[in-house]
């Protein structure tokens, strides 16, 4: 097989080169982008002499997932060719751990902002709220001056580290980050100098309380336009069922969404009752209820949009917590799992999942540690955490590490291990 082909399943997808896309329409582009694997995706891209029209014709959490491939090395070519709705979406899922705000996202962002070129900056300047901006400039830096005031040049010189217009005087609040700040607040004074006094006069004056919940309050409502509940309403999905507890639905209404519901990342592939019942029984309905879900755990999750590690890890869980469900409910039978997901939420044969997996960390806070050894301790440890890990000492391959639990039978070995241990 070429290097230029990728695998999708049992059949083999030629992967055009460059010297070869530059004949296709845009539509055909895209169609082909679209039917590439995520390396290939981001090398057509930046690739293609209309890379930027390609990235913007993909859904604000599919470019999202494909920043995050790249991770922060060299990443700044595929931000740079972003729209102003897609970078603003960016911006929204990085700058926030569960509902408190990040500077330290938050200078990481504003330094690709600068480094991906002047129009780009001033493109995204001018879609950025306001409210956003002025809560940068709040949390980086201390403002004097102002319109109508006067500072002399020794007090000046003496207490603030620069000025750009001998108007208002900044200090950066701290040093490390100041020499970006300048840049970011020297971009604005030469683009937009209406802009650069409106920012300054509230730096100076607001309270950054206020304007974290202010940007809090947008951001969400941003994001619930996209099918992203705020942090406290995503937490819900983890009010876990008992197992002995659990009704079965006779039927539920059909899920109807207002937005365009779209996965932040790609579908796993894998054979789990959970997803060979999906393709089974796939409607919309379905589709957008595994949408909300797998949103509302990605929310929950305050670490999840930070690396493509911990997107990876809440995808898992979600569909492992959904197989382990299914397969407690209908022992193992196939039909019995599609009729389920045809008059059950998936909300709840999550709950239900993380019930059942709850009551292996309870049973695993139970046993002491004393004298176990290492391989069992660490057994012990994962099943403990707040979202309880198995341990892939217990897989055939006997693995140092942990993953998500995936089916019954994980649940199974651990229960084993606890037994053997008197929990």
């Amino acid at each position: 097989m070429s290097d230029n082909a990728i695998t999708k399943g049992a059949a083999v997808i030629p992967f055009p080169d460059s010297n070869k896309t530059g004949s296709l329409t845009l539509t055909a582009k895209i169609a082909k982008l679209r039917a590439a694997g995520t390396k290939e995706r981001i090398e057509m891209i930046l690739s293609d002499p209309e890379g930027k029209k390609l990235a913007r014709a993909l859904e604000p959490q599919e470019l999202y997932w494909l920043v995050k491939e790249m991770g922060n090395e060299g990443v700044v070519p595929l931000i740079a060719l972003s729209s102003p709705e897609q970078c603003g979406f960016f911006m929204d899922v990085e700058l926030w751990n569960g509902c408190t705000y990040s500077r330290e996202k938050a200078m990481e962002w504003v330094g690709y902002l600068l480094e991906g070129g002047e129009e780009f900056f001033v493109e995204q300047l001018y879609h950025m709220d306001f409210e956003l901006l002025l809560l940068i400039c709040r949390k980086e830096l201390f403002v004097g001056g102002g319109v109508g005031d006067v500072i002399s040049d020794d007090e000046c010189r003496a207490e603030w580290d620069h000025t750009f217009d001998d108007m208002f005087f900044i200090t950066f609040r701290d040093e490390k980050q100041g020499p970006l700040m300048g840049r970011f607040i020297d971009s604005i004074y030469r683009h937009d100098h209406g802009l650069y006094i409106q920012l300054m006069e509230a730096t100076k004056n607001e309270i950054d309380s206020e304007q974290e919940e202010l940007c809090y309050r947008f951001r969400s409502g941003r994001l619930a336009d996209m099918g992203f509940p705020e942090w406290e309403h995503a937490l819900e999905i983890y009010r876990y069922i008992v197992p002995e507890d659990f009704v079965l639905q006779n039927s539920k209404d059909p899920v109807i969404i207002d937005f365009d519901a779209l996965l932040p990342v790609p579908f796993f592939a894998g054979d789990s009752l959970f997803q060979r019942a999906m393709n089974s029984a796939a409607s919309d309905g379905l589709n957008a209820e595994l949408f909300c879900l797998i949103n509302s755990a990605l929310v929950a999750d305050d670490k999840s949009f930070s690396d493509l590690d911990s997107m990876e890890s809440v995808l898992q869980r979600v569909y492992g917590y959904l197989a382990i469900a299914l397969e407690h409910l209908s022992g193992g039978d196939e039909n019995e799992a599609i009729r389920i997901l045809e008059v059950e939420y998936l909300k709840r044969l999550f709950q239900l999942g993380f019930g059942i997996i709850s009551q292996l960390r309870i049973r695993a806070e139970r046993i002491t540690t004393e004298g176990v050894e290492h391989a069992t301790n660490r057994a012990l440890l994962g099943f403990r955490r707040k979202y309880p890990r198995f341990y892939r000492g217990l897989d055939p391959d006997h693995v140092d590490g942990y993953r998500e639990f995936k089916s019954l039978g994980d649940v199974q070995a651990a229960d084993g291990l606890l037994r053997n241990l008197g929990g």
